[in-house]
């Protein structure tokens, strides 16, 4: 694939990764995803916005190549991690008269990962502007979206926002723009879920920051562009909002059926009360669909077997991703099995020190749920259904 223009002018000369499935060793990608790099030329200097993922630096400079770039004079570093910016050393020993323009923090990062010589850089300040002749760029800084150096690159005039991680998607595709694809929306979502939402009130502020910016187009790191960015916005401005659904996620594992059997039950209570559930089997479930299942969703039902006095391991990895990812979720409860005792409860709950949710009675089964037991999940059930009036959402569904 070529390099690809944008606007007349700005090419974005990244790499499209379609095969990877994992990333970080912990996120699982099954679109693929992308390095997002922005070549911008002005009438007197040419600037390249992040570089590639290691693997894929023969791609940047085969791009660069094409649209035949002999020289680079500013490298801005949006962001100090190596899938943004894995190939700057061997991109500044390629072009020899760049500086890599960033903030102080990121700057003492790339030295750290990269070991990128001091003198290279050109260190700006928040809403620092930068000439390159006829075109001008502004660095917002807007830390924690989602490290603590980050930062994005405003183009005026063109009224481009390069974004770098925020507003970003793991979704790979051959299309430059995007103009309102739900799945490029719920590659969004999850995108957030996972790498952002630990940070809501950090991504609160920063919204307001580049809320004054004239933004056409927004152009992240990963994903396709966005031609019409409230399509993204708004999606940002509900997900990080207070507002929860009428909905319940169930994230659960079943060694002999007991647990499987409570949570049938349970999730028959809540639908014939109007409350749309989420199940999620940690044997075989996606687990970041299971986090975007989070953003929004008013209650979570933790259900596990004992196994050796303790959570079953695949649902104590679940509640130790939801104790990180921070969820603002308003109620939690935990169900499940036992045969001779344990501490499953008073573990998941020492977990969960991050969650601010209400604890709802749990419902702890000796053996295979009895009708006493089954009564006790419906009682469960009437409590979330309870709760969840107070959303004011209608019997039969989310809003």
């Amino acid at each position: 694939m070529t390099a690809r223009e944008m606007l007349p002018g700005i090419f974005e000369v990244g790499a499209i990764d379609w095969d990877r499935r994992l990333f970080d060793e912990l996120i699982p990608l099954p679109d693929g995803t992308s390095y997002n790099s922005y070549l911008i030329r002005g009438s007197e200097k040419t600037l390249l916005i992040d570089t590639v993922d290691p693997p894929f630096a023969g791609t940047l400079f085969g791009h660069l190549d094409g649209l035949g770039v002999r020289s680079i004079d500013y490298v801005v570093a949006n962001h100090a991690e190596q899938d943004h910016s894995g190939t700057l050393g061997t991109l500044l020993a390629r072009y020899p008269m760049a500086r890599v323009v960033t903030n102080a923090k990121c700057r003492d990062m790339l030295k750290d990962l990269l070991l990128i010589p001091e003198e290279r850089f050109l260190v700006i300040q928040d809403r620092e502007k930068l000439s390159l002749g006829d075109r001008t760029v502004e660095f917002l800084i807007t830390p924690w979206v989602h490290w603590p150096e980050t930062m994005v690159t405003y183009l005026h005039g063109d009224g481009v926002l390069f974004s770098c991680d925020f507003f970003g998607s793991h979704y790979a595709a051959s299309e430059l723009f995007t103009e309102g694809n739900p799945a490029v929306y719920g590659a969004a979502k999850r995108y957030y879920a996972e790498i952002m939402m630990p940070f809501r009130s950090s991504v609160q502020e920063n919204l307001r920051k580049i809320a004054p910016l004239d933004i056409r187009i927004i152009a992240p790191s990963h994903g396709p562009v966005y031609r019409n960015p409230e399509f993204i916005l708004s999606g940002y401005r509900d997900w990080v909002s207070d507002r929860v659904e009428n909905r319940v996620v169930i994230p659960w594992v079943s060694m002999h059926g007991s647990t499987a059997a409570m949570v049938r039950h349970l999730t028959d209570a809540l639908v014939s009360r109007g409350i749309p559930v989420q199940p999620f089997n940690l044997t075989v479930s996606d687990t970041g669909e299971l986090a975007k299942a989070l953003v929004d969703a008013a209650t979570l039902v933790v259900a596990t077997p004992t196994t050796l006095f303790s959570p079953h391991p695949k649902a104590m990895y679940a509640v130790i991703l939801v104790n990180l990812l921070r969820p603002k979720t308003r109620w939690v409860t935990v169900i499940g099995s036992y045969g001779w005792g344990g501490k499953t409860l008073q573990i998941v709950k020492e977990n969960l020190p991050h969650l601010k949710a209400e604890l709802l009675e749990p419902v702890m089964v000796k053996g295979y749920p009895k009708k006493e037991d089954l009564a006790a999940l419906d009682r469960l059930a009437d409590a979330i259904a309870g709760r969840h009036r107070t959303l004011g959402a209608p019997a039969g569904g989310g809003s």
